[in-house]
């Protein structure tokens, strides 16, 4: 079962809230640092006006600020709520004033856009609400599974989520495997009345207006954590572990103990079975406990060592990233293929874990020790395939090539570590 951990590290002067998933074993599986003061445009909805469309690029500049462009892609312009129309018509106009969602900072190579002010993230008229067990989409109206959710529960989640109606989308995510129907659609309640006051709200408002801000990113972070797989949730900050435990819907009274004299409560478990826990040792940080500053130095390190002797060599380029497997301190000689089999499967776990933790995404392609047995090849790529599959970020395993590499590609989701810390942690 994996631990949540959530504190306060300071890097090359500059203090950042380091949110991790560790396994069983104490290794970090997942992390996102944040810099103390630092604000995000992620899951935020904006009343924009259209400054102009460029036919050229089939994309629309709008405006969530006088100082502020988005690149807005038409193709992504799908059932929007506009909350001024100039036109009679319905395709956007300059001028036009609507609901704009931003879901995804991405890198894209528009130099010059970026250049003259233009934010090219992943802006959409897709309106994103997301909750625990389900999201709500203005955009795209299709009501649908998570492709994580496999058997019975799957077929009972189609049959529920086909039987709610409405002009809006519906994706039931992977937790709501483990959810009763009933708090499943009590969310998706909450959910479209949290939309529904949003629109009304904005279609009164200015443009530039933010009319819906998102979760915190450690709390949107808990949100989406598989629960069936978490035992706990320990942080050393208070008013972050009331925070969280309000997110769990834990009264408020539930943090003090009754009679004449309150105290307060650090450890609860919520409905689902999750410790929650603040920690208070002065003898031992947290970040301490948990080794933060080390895994986050090596998860930052181009060479990983592999408990047989072997190593990985992770190098992330513009355009893709490479994995190379060596034999290093592993020199067993008898046997010589079965050991790399072993050597190679060992590997795949270790590089799915990796991908996880650094958040590294598009093409990733692995030069694994050479196999000779086509059976043994597909050994590998099945042990490959099986660990991929734990990683929550949708990572699909292509092909083996002619010449011997795995291809895999890994879908973005938040940046990659190595841009967080582009220039390491100084220790």
């Amino acid at each position: 079962m994996n631990r949540y951990m959530i504190t306060r590290e300071k890097i090359k002067g500059q203090e950042y809230l380091i949110s991790a998933l560790y396994d069983e074993k104490k290794h970090m599986i997942e992390v996102l640092p944040e810099a103390a003061g630092e604000t995000s445009l992620l899951g935020n909805i904006y009343v924009g006006k259209v400054e102009n469309i460029v036919t050229n690029l089939n994309a629309a500049f709008v405006k969530i600020a006088p100082d502020i462009r988005c690149y807005l892609p038409l193709s992504d312009v799908k059932n929007p709520v506009f909350t001024r129309k100039l036109s009679q018509t319905k395709a956007l106009a300059a001028g036009d004033e609507l609901l704009i969602f931003y879901w995804l900072a991405k890198a894209v190579n528009f130099a010059e856009y970026r250049d003259d002010g233009v934010d090219v993230g992943m802006w959409t008229t897709n309106l994103t609400i997301a909750g625990t067990y389900a999201v709500l989409t203005s955009g795209n109206r299709k009501k649908s599974v998570s492709s994580k959710v496999k058997g019975e529960a799957r077929e009972r989640l189609v049959k529920l989520v086909e039987q709610t109606a409405g002009e809006y989308g519906v994706i039931l995510r992977t937790n709501a495997a483990e959810a009763s129907d009933e708090t499943v659609l009590l969310e998706l309640e909450v959910l479209l009345e949290r939309y529904e006051t949003m629109a009304e709200a904005a279609a009164h408002k200015n443009c530039y207006t933010l009319v819906y801000r998102e979760e915190a990113g450690w709390l949107r972070h808990i949100r989406d954590l598989r629960k069936d797989d978490l035992q706990e949730i320990v942080t050393d900050d208070r008013g972050m572990f009331e925070d969280i435990c309000s997110a769990c819907r834990i009264h408020k009274q539930a943090l003090t103990t009754g009679g004449s004299v309150p105290v307060p409560v650090d450890d609860v478990m919520t409905a689902d079975g999750i410790r929650i826990r603040y920690y208070k040792d002065p003898a031992l940080s947290l970040g301490a406990l948990y080794s933060v500053r080390s895994e986050l130095k090596n998860a930052l390190s181009e060479r990983v060592w592999l408990k047989s002797g072997a190593y990985l060599v992770i190098q992330p380029t513009e355009a893709l990233t490479v994995v190379d497997v060596n034999t290093g301190k592993n020199v067993a000689k008898k046997e010589m293929q079965e050991n790399f089999l072993r050597v190679n499967k060992e590997a795949a776990e270790e590089i799915a874990r990796q991908l996880r933790l650094r958040n590294l995404s598009g093409m990733v392609l692995v030069d694994f020790i050479n196999l000779t047995s086509k059976s043994a090849e597909e050994e590998l790529l099945k042990t490959f395939r099986a660990a991929l599959q734990k990683d929550p970020v949708p990572a699909q395993l292509i092909d083996m090539t002619a010449l011997g590499l795995v291809e895999v590609t890994r879908k973005k989701i938040k940046r990659p570590l190595h841009e967080i810390f582009p220039d390491g942690l100084g220790f």
